[in-house]
């Protein structure tokens, strides 16, 4: 089985990775090449930084944008976005202008609203509450660290910080988390070794 691990410039990749190979994946590469993403097995887009800045990388690959269209949408592989790799799959996003995510989940990416109860960006543990019943998502404790976050279709859990927030998506093949699955300890390895055995 393979899994390829997108490199476009904007992921903690070698996290990513470590957690991924503790989780049990095998033929694991980290890659810019679309033309391994068209056959990997497996896909995950890992994304820290703007919005817009992770758009423009990934868009700025050529042929990335119709490998991850056709090996995912049409081929059908289990895809799964990590922290801005999951808002990468709304319509768009708000951060520093509004730019256009991979539209593969209707929702819109904002910034979370400051209040003097709660501090933005969100950072540190807090509980996975589903929405939905998901094969990967379970409830726990996750860690988390953004300033924004997905308004829209999809949602298969939510955290709290000052009222709901999204913190998983997802629908068919697609799967998405707000929190970062590597920092995540046990319920992150867990998550991922899920998403390792996932038949959708």
């Amino acid at each position: 089985m393979s899994v390829a691990l997108i490199d476009y410039g904007a992921g903690n990749l070698h996290s990513v990775h470590n957690a991924l190979k503790a989780a049990g994946a095998e033929g694991l590469v980290i890659t810019a090449d679309p033309g391994a993403v068209a056959k990997a097995d497996r896909i995950v887009l890992p994304g820290v930084g703007a919005f817009g800045a992770c758009a423009a990388g990934l868009r700025g690959i050529d042929g990335m944008i119709a490998a991850l269209e056709q090996r995912v949408l049409k081929d059908g592989a289990p895809f799964l976005g990590v922290c801005v790799g999951m808002q990468l799959m709304a319509t768009t996003g708000e951060e520093l202008g509004t730019h256009a995510g991979l539209g593969w989940i209707p929702g819109v990416v904002r910034q979370l609203p400051p209040s003097p109860s709660v501090r933005v960006p969100h950072m540190g543990w807090n509980d996975v509450i589903p929405a939905a019943e998901h094969p990967l998502i379970e409830a726990g404790e996750a860690y988390f660290l953004h300033s924004f976050a997905f308004e829209g279709d999809a949602v298969l859990a939510t955290t709290e910080h000052g009222g709901p927030v999204t913190a998983a998506i997802g629908r068919d093949n697609l799967a998405g988390v707000q929190f970062h699955p590597e920092k995540s300890q046990r319920f992150g390895l867990a998550l991922l070794e899920r998403f390792l055995a996932w038949r959708p």
